[in-house]
């Protein structure tokens, strides 16, 4: 996405920080606004803090508003994951490595209409699996695997690079190594307290090694007739 953006250099590193910073302050003040309506005892026992303190404040009602809040919420973080997710299969059917029907566009938006679908449907079936904490323990054991991995790429990219890019990360390397760190134990803490809901997130992803080598012969299949 920082493609779209207009003065990439200026504006990335600005919105990644302002972005954490905002969370950051955003959820102390969630937190000690919790803490100090229903107390230590108070808290612990309620499994939805927020909503708890809602209805203490405002009743019934200011319940039903927090709820809107967090579903429209919820809706600003699936909007970035319809960026996001589709494009990974839309991708893949333009390298050959998926069914080339999920590549198609929209010819008046060119937006991923049949990979946006996919992700959907798929989506659905994973809400409709297991509990949020099961589903979450999937995500997050293997996200963060793939974040740390991810970054560990610019120390490859700054090694071939013949000339300065057109980003630089402030801090690096010290500040690269910080964040790979901190996603794998992220990782760690997540296998140690749930192991059986993070290996079953594992066995998932690896169910896509099978897949990916038979599309990956496949297209060599297919390129070698074409080039003949």
């Amino acid at each position: 996405m920082a493609y779209e953006m207009s003065n990439v250099r200026r504006d990335l590193s600005r919105a990644m920080v302002c972005g954490v910073i905002g969370v950051i302050v955003l959820y102390l003040a969630v937190n000690a606004v919790c803490l100090k309506a229903l107390g230590p005892a108070g808290l612990a026992a309620t499994m939805t803090p927020a909503s708890t303190v809602i209805q203490h404040a405002l009743g019934r009602s200011g319940a039903f508003w927090l709820a809107l809040a967090i579903a429209i919420s919820t809706l600003g973080f699936l909007s970035h994951g319809m960026l996001t997710a589709p494009r990974v299969y839309y991708s893949m059917a333009q390298d050959k490595l998926f069914f080339a029907w999920v590549g198609w566009l929209n010819p008046r938006t060119h937006a991923p209409v049949i990979a946006i679908a996919m992700q959907g449907v798929l989506a659905s079936i994973i809400a409709l699996s297991g509990r949020y904490e099961q589903i979450l323990n999937y995500v997050v054991s293997m996200d963060f695997i793939f974040f740390g991995l991810t970054a560990t790429c610019l120390f490859v990219f700054r090694r071939r690079a013949t000339e300065p890019s057109g980003y630089r990360v402030p801090g690096h390397p010290y500040t690269t190594v910080f964040f790979v760190a901190a996603c794998w134990l992220v990782v760690l803490g997540t296998y140690v307290n749930y192991p059986k809901n993070s290996f079953i997130g594992l066995g998932l992803v690896l169910l896509g090694i099978p897949a990916f080598m038979f599309w990956h012969r496949r297209s060599r299949v297919d390129n070698s007739a074409t080039a003949t």
